[in-house]
């Protein structure tokens, strides 16, 4: 069973009005172009930006031209703008998209405007969203909003197996799924996510590893080793299913619950209200079991960042804090159910229900993946590995040996 998030998120910027000629110096061309700004905002629910986009026209009088984008065809169109220097004046970059996008001089260093302005300092954030903007030192981006994983469970049926409250460590996690898992066949305990490239990294950090030191990857020591042993534990004795069961949310959540606990972000609390046919009393979220170590949670969300060749940067900046003012992410966050990464923001009525709560909680203890940028392909090299450990039976430490090799080959091309 794997949950992907169906991202309505970003949205945005279509071309703005060009100057008939680009060495046109008339006072008129250039209020034409100051007048407006271009927008690209990855996804189709660009309806969230949209309000707030007219609101900092009110305010300015500089219009905003929102263009969206599909993700699956973000990077490809950002980087192709960035090389023949003309495109948007602002964009949103998905979290993991940032080492890309710095590296390849998309984004505007910003760091000048995120010093100067107490408003937007760096720890108004949470630490591990402030920490997917800023590299080698330098801010290329304000965090926008936030998203994390936390553990969702039947609360009925834990409590059937012993557990009047969500399992809180590893061994608790791990029990309960086995004593769930007997309930008959095809009934398991817990969903150990084949399909997401983050699942094993954030268990291994929870058991103490380290991902990455001094540039070199750390995949097959101890600490991510025996994390791989503890989760293929799971799909070896049929307390997880070994791969996607192709169960709707409904289907594999709802009813008598074939897969009563699992992982995942703040998208799929309205897929459970809405699809799982349960009453409130019957589910809940709550903070990852701890390992080893912690408990740390993975990070991700998106950015607001001004492209490097903008001729509107005076514009993009003020855009940018526009739409980071708490009174802006919360509205974002009321369209889109998108959280916002300021903390201060977290204090609003809107976000005062106990299950959002949990991820409030859990946001204090979650970091992003290792911002470089191979590591896209590095967490799909990771999943052919893991599908070798938990659907061939491979050895841990060997498979985990050559994605290791594997790696490290990749970051050094």
């Amino acid at each position: 069973m794997h949950f992907k998030k169906i991202l309505g998120l970003a949205a945005v910027a279509a071309s703005a009005i060009l100057l008939a000629s680009c060495g046109n110096n008339s006072s008129k061309s250039s209020s034409k172009a100051n007048d407006t700004l271009t927008f690209w905002y990855g996804g189709d629910a660009d309806t969230a930006v949209k309000p707030i986009a007219s609101e900092f026209t009110k305010k300015t009088g500089v219009k905003v031209k929102i263009q969206s984008i599909p993700w699956s065809q973000y990077n490809d169109k950002l980087l192709t703008a960035a090389a023949s220097k003309t495109g948007p004046d602002v964009l949103v970059v998905g979290t993991t998209q940032m080492p890309n996008f710095v590296g390849s001089k998309t984004l505007m260093d910003i760091t000048d405007t995120v010093k100067s302005d107490s408003s937007i300092a760096p720890d108004k954030f949470f630490t591990g969203s402030e920490n997917t903007t800023k590299f080698n030192g330098k801010y290329y981006g304000l965090p926008w909003y936030v998203e994390t994983r936390v553990l969702y469970y039947r609360k009925d049926l834990l409590k059937s197996v012993g557990y009047n409250e969500a399992p809180k460590t590893w061994d608790e996690l791990y029990d309960a799924s086995t004593k769930l898992a007997k309930r008959g066949k095809n009934m398991y305990g817990f969903n150990v996510d084949g399909a997401e490239p983050t699942f094993g990294f954030m268990f291994a950090r929870q058991n103490g590893a380290t991902l990455l030191k001094n540039g070199k990857p750390q995949f097959n020591k101890k600490a991510m080793v025996d994390s791989l042993e503890y989760l293929n534990k799971f799909t070896k004795n049929g307390a997880s299913p070994k791969q996607d069961t192709k169960l709707s949310i409904g289907q594999s959540f709802g009813g008598n619950g074939p897969i009563p606990m699992f992982i995942s972000g703040p998208w799929m609390m309205s897929s459970i209200k809405n699809d799982a046919g349960l009453k409130d009393s019957q589910w809940g979220v709550a903070e990852l079991p701890k390992g080893k170590v912690s408990n740390m949670s993975s990070t991700g969300g998106g950015d607001l960042a001004v492209f490097n060749y903008t001729k509107n940067k005076k514009n993009a900046i003020k855009f940018v804090k526009f739409m980071s003012k708490k009174e802006n992410q919360l509205k974002y966050y009321k369209n889109s159910d998108s959280m916002p990464t300021l903390k201060a923001a977290w204090q609003d009525k809107s976000l005062s229900d106990s299950r959002i709560q949990v991820f409030r909680k859990q946001l204090d203890n979650s970091e992003p993946m290792p911002l470089i940028k191979q590591w896209d392909q590095i967490g799909q090299n990771y999943l052919k590995s893991w599908e070798q450990i938990s659907l061939n039976n491979a050895n841990v430490q060997k498979t985990m040996d050559n994605f290791n090799t594997q790696t490290e080959q990749l970051i050094n091309k």
